[in-house]
């Protein structure tokens, strides 16, 4: 495992090289993106349905529009492997390997919604997966902090994001348990992964006034989305939303 407060410098080395040459053909991705615009709107479509049907869960009225732009906008078929890409824009989780997803849509759009965060806030994420949430989040106009275990995803991930021209993600491999000391505290923190308790650190980091979204429960079956916020003097208050289905998060969690 990587030492927990950075991934090792050759993989840092490599992000960076990567990234470097995704740019140079970052605007053939663009290209390819056109031509999935139309899916994209249907999507969302259905994405909008979806938040309708479960508004009074969720305590909202429907699909903020920020959130519903950000996922016009963002590619998800850049977001799988190539061999799922004629499924990307099909409201379900799809395989990503190393035993990981990327998640449903209509998730991406409630938890980025449920995060109440706008341009030059700064977001936590633990478990950046292809890094998909990372770019709806980005998109958004949000700083996002994002750690995953599996250093080969969060290679891909970052080179996908560059790739993409989402400067404001900073991808790093290691345990996200941890959280990322060095740049908190968040307005605003996500957890992608379901999570036996909610992480104390994870709390610390939080600013006060900000949001917490995590799947709590165990790693088979259904687990509890939900809400935490903490107010001025530090307090959370907890809200149970819906039930949903995550891969758990891996590591130690320990501490």
């Amino acid at each position: 495992m990587f030492p927990r407060s950075h991934a090792p410098k050759p993989f840092i080395e490599r992000i960076l090289l990567a990234s470097l040459l995704c740019l140079a053909f970052g605007s053939d991705a663009r290209d390819l993106d056109d031509d999935m615009s139309e899916a994209r709107n249907q999507l969302v479509e259905q994405i909008r349905g979806q938040v309708r049907m479960t508004a009074s869960e969720l305590g909202v009225t429907g699909l903020d529009p920020r959130v519903e732009e950000a996922m016009r906008k963002v590619p998800r078929h850049q977001f799988v492997p190539e061999k799922q890409r004629d499924l990307a824009y099909i409201n379900h989780p799809l395989p990503i390997g190393s035993g990981q997803t990327i998640s449903q849509p209509y998730i991406v759009a409630i938890m980025s919604q449920l995060l109440d965060v706008g341009p030059g806030d700064r977001v936590f994420e633990l478990g950046t997966g292809s890094g998909y949430q990372a770019a709806v989040l980005a998109a958004m106009g949000v700083q996002v902090y994002t750690v995953e275990i599996v250093p080969e995803l969060a290679e891909q991930a970052a080179q996908t994001l560059a790739a993409l021209g989402y400067e404001g993600v900073q991808v790093r491999a290691g345990d996200g348990w941890l959280g990322w000391p060095q740049a908190a505290p968040f307005d605003g923190i996500i957890v992608t992964a379901a999570a036996p308790r909610i992480p104390q650190q994870l709390v610390d980091q939080l600013k006060p006034g900000g949001r917490f979204v995590i799947p709590i429960g165990g790693p088979h079956g259904v687990q509890q989305l939900e809400l935490l916020t903490k107010d001025a003097t530090g307090r959370l208050s907890r809200r149970n939303l819906l039930p949903v289905r995550f891969v758990p998060v891996t590591g130690p969690m320990e501490h």
